[in-house]
């Protein structure tokens, strides 16, 4: 198919922290986890076809709360906080991690979790974690291999096998190699995110 849905509106809605209660939401979600850096905010940005309308910030751990963007009144992209940096304390991060675990647990609407992975490394101890807890927590989440752009054509092969490998994937686990920068991946993740959110035709 190749089509990339049409974005005719785009609104953050709903922000919660912390101390927020969780919102039960009238419209399916698909959520997007990652450690700090990764690109998050830029994917987010791409599927919604903004420039920068999810912040990316030069400070990680920036984003210290779930951001749900309503998408034409018809579905919301889920932001969940990134992970994996230094500078938050050990408390701080027990609160996120609560945060997200009681999202991931208690959200009615939830469809899917996709995890970011830069595509350049070895997923790391932390990614590994997250993935684990994400499957604990009932679901296969879709690897989004990011920062496509930045290796060579002949390495895309090797580094595809590398996250497959570090992450434990089965051969039908889903991964789709990206690049904010240059939108490849960016129709075939689109059409993954209608099938989750989109009512099936009779």
């Amino acid at each position: 198919m190749g089509l990339i849905m049409v974005i005719k509106k785009v609104n953050l809605d709903i922000v919660i922290g912390v101390t927020s209660a969780l919102p039960q939401t009238e419209y399916p979600e698909v959520a997007f986890a990652g450690k700090s850096n990764v690109g998050k905010s830029s994917l987010i940005n791409a599927l919604m076809n903004r420039k920068s309308y999810a912040r990316t910030s030069a400070q990680p751990g920036k984003t210290q709360t779930i951001n749900f963007y309503n998408i034409n009144d018809c579905m919301f992209l889920v932001d969940l906080p990134g992970y994996g940096y230094a500078n938050v304390s050990t408390t701080v991060k027990a609160k996120w991690g609560k945060m997200i675990e009681n999202y991931l647990k208690k959200s009615n609407q939830l469809k899917q979790v996709f995890l970011l992975i830069d595509i350049r490394h070895n997923p790391s101890e932390n990614d590994r974690m997250m993935y684990e807890w994400i499957v604990s927590n009932g679901y296969r989440p879709v690897i989004v291999a990011t920062k496509l752009d930045k290796i060579k054509r002949s390495q895309v092969g090797k580094q595809v096998k590398a996250v497959r490998t570090g992450l434990g994937l089965k051969e039908d686990d889903i991964l789709i190699p990206f690049s904010a920068q240059t939108k490849q991946g960016l129709s075939e993740l689109w059409k993954l995110i209608d099938s989750y959110v989109l009512p099936l035709e009779d």
